[in-house]
């Protein structure tokens, strides 16, 4: 078995980049690439905006990039540098050399991200399988990490919903444009994906991840973050128990908040986005 992350033909890793460049095509701001080596691999960052007020990263979900961003961007940016990687080990225009067996493997690449974008100090949000990634970066690089935003980070405090998986596992092994419509539809009620998004999480099926999946953090993990930090979730998530993954939270996170957003799902940032990015734009202003 191979010990790092390929696509399963030069055919697929073609297709992908299609879409990709596809994909990009939407990105809303003014943007540079930015590559930063690190022993994990090389990691392909995208730097938008412009401002005084704290830089932020932005770690996205399963099956995404730095473009999954695209749809809320410019309001995270408005008066502050974003950096959008793609995270290494999964598809994108980030390329895995070395292993990355463990949490603690993501952990050191995010430190090592964030020393080679030559940030002493920045803010972190991470959504979904995003936030498993931010919160091990949180817990690692402690002087570095200003303050963290948890987006449906589900995964990263409680096991998923049994029913959940079922589905997930069910529509990977039929990744049908139809077969994934249909459980993001019921996973992410009221988000509205683009074509070329869509076309993007397809391609990405055809990418064999050799990396850990997101598993609950210990509570010595979570007791290690420092920084100020607001686990944001939507109410009626279907991924899993919010009010249990709050409460892991906040009985081991000493400065925290925890909001669940009624009505919200688990894409509850992009469902809702007049309600939650208020939310952390003011988190992260009180925290600048």
């Amino acid at each position: 078995m191979p010990s790092t992350g390929r696509f399963t033909s030069e055919a697929a890793r073609s297709a992908y980049e299609t879409a990709y460049r596809d994909l990009e095509a939407l990105w809303p701001l003014p943007s540079e690439d930015v590559r930063v080596e690190t022993a994990y691999g090389p990691t392909h960052v995208r730097r938008s905006g412009a401002g005084s007020r704290t830089p932020l990263v932005l770690l996205h979900g399963l099956n995404g990039t730095g473009l999954s961003w695209h749809g809320v961007v410019p309001a995270l940016a408005a008066d502050r540098v974003v950096y959008a990687p793609d995270v290494v080990g999964t598809a994108g225009r980030s390329e895995q050399t070395s292993p990355l067996t463990s949490a603690d493997d993501y952990a050191a690449w995010g430190a090592q991200l964030l020393q080679g974008l030559g940030l002493q100090r920045a803010h972190v949000l991470g959504y979904s399988e995003g936030a498993w990634f931010a919160a091990l970066l949180a817990s690692r690089a402690t002087d570095r990490v200003g303050a963290l935003v948890l987006g449906e980070g589900i995964t990263a405090l409680v096991r998923p919903d049994r029913k959940v998986v079922s589905r997930m596992v069910r529509a990977a092994a039929l990744p049908t444009a139809r077969n994934l419509a249909r459980l993001d539809e019921w996973l992410n009620p009221g988000v509205t994906l683009t074509d070329a998004d869509r076309a993007l999480a397809r391609a990405a099926m055809r990418y064999r991840r050799r990396t850990p999946w997101p598993s609950p953090l210990p509570d010595e993990r979570l007791r290690a973050i420092t920084a100020p930090t607001l686990a944001c979730f939507g109410a009626d998530t279907r991924l899993g128990d919010p009010v249990a993954a709050g409460r892991r939270v906040t009985e081991h996170v000493r400065d925290s908040r925890v909001e669940l957003v009624a009505g919200g799902g688990h894409g509850v940032l992009w469902q809702l986005p007049d309600r939650v990015l208020p939310l952390v734009d003011e988190f992260l202003r009180a925290h600048d």
